[in-house]
């Protein structure tokens, strides 16, 4: 499948036909793949055959396996941030350029999800270290030195060292530093401190997630959980996340205890999971592509994307 992205940053979707299966729903174009036909062979042809275009620019984004009961998927889905030719429905087709920001409005058949989850977040995160409140100011304004110098977008606050109350301050500050250059907040900890901090979701550790059976929040928030082996994606995936942290891909001086996974068995881990993935643990601004080349939704980092910092972590929980 192919998420073609504009350069106003909408993408396009088709309306599947009502005889067809989950007929009726919104879908990004694309199809089965043609016998000996390797995945990017078969989106420029099904592109070509449904749009008329040629990609010019594409990425892998998200690999979902999905069960309907009734029939198994497994969406293989690419982004396409540059094509040749005008897009026109040669099927019938009705389409659609929609904002990204607004295919949450959009139905969809339940496979997508991800797909729609993996193209509204961001690339890059940045996981903030672990430096106390003595000098919370200090801490704000080299968060937001950071957010603008790397562009970020998406930021989990995590400071394991305080108590819960200056935690919650602190949290109430990085909002605000946060909302003022359009940034999302990820609390790191008990879900209930949404309650008193309206940030854009949570993140529960690996070593938390065997305390609950459920998803903790409701939908109109993110929930992200840190993973490191199978036993923890499949305590994970009864939570229903919206993305997972994965890691350590390389060795990193905060946890030098954990093994790295390296990139082939990231992308096995990665593979298992059907919602985006971030990739955690020694990484650098220019392991995106590598990251992304694996299954990633992108990477998350402490040291890369925090100013004034030097070294290397980032397999945080």
């Amino acid at each position: 499948m192919a998420a073609v992205v504009n350069e106003s940053d909408e993408v396009l979707i088709s309306r599947r036909l009502a005889s067809a299966h989950q007929g009726g729903l919104w879908e990004f174009p694309g199809g089965k793949l043609e016998p000996r036909e390797s995945v990017s062979d078969a989106l420029k042809r099904e592109l070509h055959e449904e749009l008329g275009i040629q990609p010019l620019s594409m990425r892998p984004l998200i690999r979902i396996a999905h069960d309907y009961h009734d029939k198994s998927v497994l969406l293989d889905t690419w982004r396409v941030d540059d094509y040749a030719g005008v897009a026109t429905p040669r099927e019938g087709q009705p389409l659609r350029w929609v904002p990204i920001a607004d295919l949450g409005a959009m139905q969809f058949p339940a496979a997508n999800s991800g797909i729609v989850k993996a193209l509204q977040l961001a690339q890059r995160m940045l996981i903030t270290p672990d430096l106390g409140t003595d000098r919370p100011a200090d801490f704000l304004r080299t968060l937001r030195a950071s957010l603008r110098r790397h562009d970020l977008t998406l930021v989990q606050l995590r400071a394991k060292s305080i108590d819960a109350h200056k935690y919650l301050e602190l949290a109430r500050g990085a909002l605000q530093e946060c909302t003022s250059l359009g940034a999302g907040l990820i609390l790191n900890g008990d879900p209930r401190m949404l309650r008193k901090v309206s940030a854009r979701g949570v993140h529960i550790p690996g070593t938390d997630l065997a305390g609950y059976r459920e998803r903790p929040v409701d939908g109109d928030k993110y929930l992200s959980v840190s993973v490191h082996d199978e036993r923890e994606i499949e305590l994970a995936q009864r939570l229903d996340p919206d993305f997972v942290l994965l890691s350590p891909v390389k060795a990193t001086t905060s946890h030098t205890q954990a093994r790295p996974l390296g990139w082939e068995r990231f992308h096995a881990l990665a593979e298992i999971l059907d919602v985006p993935v971030f990739a955690l643990g020694g990484l650098q601004p220019g392991d995106l592509d590598a990251a992304q080349r694996n299954g990633a939704q992108g990477i998350a980092a402490i040291t890369a994307f925090w100013c004034g910092s030097s070294g290397s972590q980032g397999a945080a929980g």
